[in-house]
């Protein structure tokens, strides 16, 4: 079999259609089912069953397709660590960000970065915190930038910045004119990020070292829509301080009187996998501040 085969064979298994797997490698639909054809017939199994006037993964294919995914990985990685010998400024720097860190720390660090090495290429994602150090084990990242803590010895880290978290209410709340207290704070209607974020991480961790159980009422996928919900009126959430700001400063929301210790972002990189030669230009950078 051949890394093209391999190629083929995911990206038909990823759309579960040949036409458009064709298109998103810009390849012809014939060349496409023949590769196909050809890597079941080398081998002597099916990969893909007919179903309608479609295809659909097997046992087998499904069986077949992380392994694949992972030769293709390897190749990838091998490619690249050979471009980072060459040396030059050439190749793709592979980023993934938190939220927080992505809509309010690192946009300035990118156009910099693009100043100073025009000739790499950024490729970059955003994930919660969680799906950022799933993409460095994964190898789909070189350089993860998340807040909060970072479990696992795998990973190397490095303090590039700190923020604080805040709780926050609209004005009329009755906690903006008394502190709550634990009851209170077991009793409240929590509009909360979803786990995984590094956000809600240290939320939960905070409320489980007083003691407090907390059931929000929702739990969404972005700053914004916490921000939005707590604006009517109801409810109250936690959030970045840096992401509260703009809030802050147009008086849709308010911060109320609870204590938040501050919390680091941190630069990982995943100590198994070679570190590029543009990763680290990207945090001398971030080190420069």
């Amino acid at each position: 079999m051949t890394l093209e085969q391999l190629r083929i064979f995911l990206a038909v298994a990823r759309h579960e259609h040949v036409t458009r797997a064709a298109k998103q490698l810009n390849l012809t639909q014939s060349a496409v089912s023949a590769a196909r054809a050809a890597l079941e017939a080398q081998h002597g199994v099916a990969l893909f069953d007919r179903v309608g006037r479609g295809i659909a993964l097997n046992e087998a294919g499904r069986g077949f397709l992380p392994r694949a995914a992972e030769v293709l990985r390897r190749a990838e990685e091998a490619r690249r660590w050979l471009a980072d010998l060459r040396g030059g400024e050439t190749g793709t720097l592979r980023l993934q960000a938190s939220q927080t860190v992505a809509s309010y720390a690192l946009p300035r660090h990118l156009m910099r970065f693009r100043a100073r090495h025009p000739g790499i290429a950024l490729s970059f994602r955003q994930g919660n915190t969680a799906q950022v150090l799933a993409a460095l084990r994964a190898g789909e990242a070189d350089l993860g930038l998340v807040e909060g803590r970072i479990d696992g010895a795998e990973f190397e880290t490095e303090v590039i910045g700190e923020d604080r978290l805040l709780l926050l209410t609209a004005p009329d709340h009755p906690w903006q004119h008394r502190a709550p207290g634990p009851a209170d704070l077991a009793q409240g209607d929590w509009v909360l990020r979803e786990p995984g974020s590094g956000t809600r991480a240290q939320f939960d961790a905070e409320m489980q070292a007083l003691g407090v159980a907390i059931l929000p009422v929702l739990e969404l996928p972005s700053n914004e829509a916490c921000i939005a919900a707590v604006e009517t009126g109801h409810g109250a959430t936690v959030l970045s301080a840096l992401a509260a700001a703009p809030h802050l400063e147009r008086g849709h929301v308010r911060a109320a009187s609870l204590a938040f210790p501050r919390r680091l972002f941190h630069a990982v990189t995943h100590r198994a996998r070679h570190r590029s030669r543009a990763a680290t230009a990207f945090l001398d950078l971030l080190r420069d501040g």
